[in-house]
């Protein structure tokens, strides 16, 4: 359904009306009172810690910049040793982490 919108609003028909007579009354009787929230929400002690932990990692840097500049270092020198078996174990780490 759309609707041009031009200025010249007309008024749906089915909206009704409330005669002057009708309209809700307020009581007087007592002053007004702020209403008060019948909710709450109180966090447990892990999702204050996540909390905490997601305002730290959120203003970390996403590369360690020291880090990648020792490796590019030990590469230029021919220093960095390549461990195959770690490597092979934190891939199996991996994959039986992303099985479940």
């Amino acid at each position: 359904m759309s609707q041009k919108i031009d200025g010249n609003l007309q008024a749906p028909t089915l909206l009704r009306s409330i005669a002057p007579g009708n309209k809700p009354s307020v009581s007087t009787d007592a002053p007004a009172r702020p209403v008060e929230a019948a909710d709450s929400l109180r966090l447990t002690g892990e999702a204050t810690t996540l909390q905490a932990m997601q305002r730290e990692l959120s203003t970390a840097p996403a590369i360690d910049a020291g880090r990648v500049q020792a490796v590019r270092e030990s590469l230029q020198n021919g220093t960095y040793k390549i461990n195959p078996d770690a490597i092979a174990s934190r891939m199996l780490e991996l994959d039986q982490q992303l099985q479940g």
